[in-house]
């Protein structure tokens, strides 16, 4: 049986699956600046895409979950932990960063979540590799050159603590997506925590904690005016159903640690997006940015194939080191 923190296999399948959820997410940003521009606020935004996608996933769950309810009931704590912390949670916590921070050391703050689960994983019992170490400094780099926080990056305390709770929050999305032995399906497990993440962000709106402004305006999109439904549909089903439901898929067959670095292409395609709908053309330093980024996933990747434990036999399961 894999252990909570380890892939249930290693191939090719699960890297295809988290390009996609990378790239899905990657769309969010260009559909939601499009909202933006037209006067939406962020908290608007977000709730009215976790809102959406929660509803588009809930038949396709409902029909996965036939038979299978004892699950739900067994996991309850994790759904809502993941409803919680890894959706409300991570968009709250950046929001309320981006008020004192830049949009780019916001960011980076939130991707740190990434050293969280390297932290995690050492802490259930296996040791990081010399090439994850390398890893995470690439990665780290990569970032730094691809969201430009050196060279407009502004720094706020209580912005810095708002950053590290979006990273907590991100670093609990991927090691809870990757918790196979659940018996909870990805479809459920997406569903079920978005529907928890949006009553959460509702219950936020109501108190005040999320301004919300959402005028129904036409929007420019990819050089043309369409009415503002077309971005939030396309929020809630690509950058949002797909996305989570894609990346839950892809945590339990990499592993969080492999999941979660590889989810740092989002970054990358966000850019392409944003070339490409906004006419917002990268950068060289960008571009450099993207390769030390990809420069770490696979080093990352080089150390999970390199490690015995995690590359069985044929016809063999890999064990967790520690029970």
């Amino acid at each position: 049986m894999t252990g909570p923190d380890q892939p249930s296999r290693i191939g090719g399948s699960g890297i295809a699956v988290g390009l996609l959820s990378a790239a899905a997410f990657g769309t969010s940003g260009a559909l939601a600046k499009s909202l933006l521009e037209a006067g939406w606020s962020p908290g608007a935004a977000v709730t009215a895409r976790i809102t959406g996608a929660a509803a588009l996933l809930l038949v396709p769950a409902l029909v996965q979950l036939r038979g299978r309810w004892h699950a739900v009931r067994a996991n309850l704590a994790m759904v809502l932990a993941y409803g919680l912390v890894a959706i409300a949670g991570v968009q709250l916590f950046y929001f309320n960063a981006v008020q004192t921070l830049s949009v780019g050391v916001a960011l980076l703050l939130e991707y740190l979540g990434l050293v969280l689960v390297v932290g995690w994983i050492w802490f259930r019992g296996r040791r990081p590799g010399a090439w994850t170490w390398i890893g995470v400094v690439l990665a780290v780099a990569g970032l730094l050159l691809v969201l430009d926080v050196v060279g407009g990056g502004t720094v706020d305390a209580v912005g810095v603590l708002w950053g590290l709770g979006a990273a907590i929050g991100v670093a609990v999305y991927f090691v809870l997506s990757s918790k196979e032995a659940t018996g909870l399906p990805p479809l459920a497990m997406a569903a079920g925590g978005m529907t928890v993440g949006a009553l959460g962000l509702w219950v936020a709106a109501g108190v005040g904690v999320l301004p919300m402004q959402a005028p129904a305006l036409d929007v420019r999109l990819g050089g043309v005016h369409v009415p503002w439904f077309v971005p939030l549909v396309l929020l809630c089903l690509l950058s949002t159903a797909l996305a989570y439901a894609t990346g839950i898929v892809a945590a339990r067959r990499l592993g969080p640690k492999v999941a979660a670095f590889l989810g740092l292409t989002e970054v990358l395609f966000a850019v392409g997006f944003a070339w490409v709908l906004l006419d917002e053309l990268p950068l060289p330093i960008q571009l450099a940015g993207g390769v030390l980024i990809v420069a770490g996933v696979a080093a990352v990747r080089y150390d999970e194939l390199s490690d015995p434990a995690l590359v069985p036999a044929e016809g063999e399961v890999p064990v967790e080191p520690h029970g």
